[in-house]
C-alpha cells in the first residue's frame, strides 16, 4: 500500500509543480518525520517529568528557565551548526526539527536539573550531582548519535570531549541565571 501511494505521488510529481516545491519534497519530508523515535520519546518523557515533578520552582522561574534555555541553545547551536559545522541535528542546516530540540527537548531537562538541585547540600554532594548529570547528558548524547530512526545528532569537527568540557559550564550558567532570577523575585 505504501509503495502504491509513493508511486502515485511520484507520478503526480511529474505533472504538478507548486512553485519551486515538488511533491517529492513533501514525501521526503514525511518520510523524515517518523525517523525521530528517540526525539519524540525524549520530549514526551522529559516534559512529563518536568510537569509532574517540579515542586521547587515557581511558574515564573520555569518560564524564565525555559526562555533562557531556548535563547542560549538556539544561539549556541546555530553558531556551532551553521557557522562552523561542528555538529547538527538530522541534516546540516536549519530545519523545523531543530526547533523541537530547542523548545521541547532541552528546556524541560534544565527545569528537572534545577528542580532536583541540592541547593542546601555540601560541596561534595553538589559536585556529585553535577557529575551524575554530566554522565546522563553524555550517555544521552551518545544515544542520539545512533543511526536513524533512533539517533538524530551528528558530529562535524565536534566530539564528545568538547561536550564533556562544555556541559558543566552551561549547567553553571543556567544555575547562576536561576539564582539571579531568585534574587530578583525576593527583592520585589
Amino acid at each position: 500500500m505504501k509503495a502504491v501511494i509513493y508511486d502515485s505521488l511520484l507520478l503526480v510529481n511529474d505533472s504538478i509543480i507548486n512553485g519551486e516545491t515538488k511533491i517529492t519534497d513533501y514525501v521526503k519530508w514525511f518520510r523524515g518525520t517518523w525517523l525521530m523515535v528517540l526525539l519524540v520519546i525524549s520530549i514526551i518523557l522529559f516534559n512529563s517529568i518536568a510537569y509532574k515533578m517540579t515542586k521547587r520552582l515557581t511558574k515564573n522561574q520555569i518560564v524564565h528557565m525555559w526562555a533562557f534555555t531556548i535563547i542560549l541553545v538556539t544561539w549556541a547551536d546555530i553558531y556551532i551548526d551553521e557557522k562552523t559545522g561542528g555538529y547538527w541535528y538530522f541534516h546540516k542546516g536549519i530545519e523545523w526539527h531543530n526547533f523541537l530540540v530547542y523548545t521541547l527537548l532541552i528546556p524541560p531537562v534544565n527545569v528537572i536539573f534545577l528542580n532536583w538541585f541540592p541547593f542546601n547540600a555540601n560541596r561534595l554532594k553538589i559536585l556529585r550531582y553535577f557529575v551524575y548529570w554530566i554522565i546522563f547528558i553524555t550517555v544521552y548524547e551518545l544515544t542520539s548519535l545512533l543511526p536513524q530512526p533512533w539517533g538524530f545528532f551528528h558530529y562535524g569537527w565536534w566530539n564528545l570531549f568538547y561536550s564533556i568540557i562544555c556541559d558543566p559550564i552551561l549547567l553553571g550558567i543556567l544555575l547562576a541565571y536561576y539564582k539571579w532570577i531568585g534574587k530578583i523575585e525576593k527583592s520585589k
